[in-house]
């Protein structure tokens, strides 16, 4: 009797404020890699926010649809701890994004503590194309803020409600 093939599940965790063309890189990467993502948006981040966690779930759910690996990705929200939510969804891994080697630090002190609070899971850093490796949600709001064009890195749905937040 063959044995059974072990699914891989992993959770890529952000705020995602907004969602943009590197996130979304890292899910595609992540959906070759893994047999399902569950891209997990935080409901209630410890850091202020511009988009409200309903908002946040709609960009990013519209914006997987058009990748190749769609089947394969979820959007799912989660609250409290990402260890507590490995463990509720029984994840194999944390997918991290690292831009530059600033990001380093510390991703790996999380990673450190997610491994000491969920052993099940173990933690993947992964790089955008090289074509996303300088953006960033913060970068991508104060271009936004201040009337910079955002057009082409972030998905059409964000670049249209960020115009909206910033009309005035």
């Amino acid at each position: 009797m063959p044995e059974a093939r072990i699914r891989t599940r992993a959770i890529y965790p952000g705020t995602f404020d907004p969602t943009t063309n590197g996130h979304l890189s890292l899910v595609e990467r992540a959906s070759y890699l893994f047999d399902e993502v569950l891209v997990a948006i935080s409901r209630t981040p410890g850091k202020p926010v511009l988009f409200t966690y309903e908002e946040r779930f709609e960009f990013m759910n519209t914006a997987v649809k058009h990748l190749p690996n769609r089947r394969k990705i979820k959007v799912v929200g989660f609250d409290g701890l990402l260890a507590d939510f490995v463990k509720d969804v029984k994840a194999t891994a944390i997918i991290r994004g690292l831009r530059a080697v600033s990001d380093f630090e510390y991703e790996f002190q999380m990673a450190l503590m997610n491994r000491k609070l969920a052993r099940e899971a173990e933690t993947v850093f992964l790089m955008p194309a090289l074509s996303w490796v300088y953006l960033s949600a913060s970068i991508i709001r104060e271009v936004a803020r201040n009337k910079g064009d955002v057009n082409g890195m972030v998905p059409p749905i964000v670049k249209k409600a960020l115009e909206r937040k910033f009309r005035k």
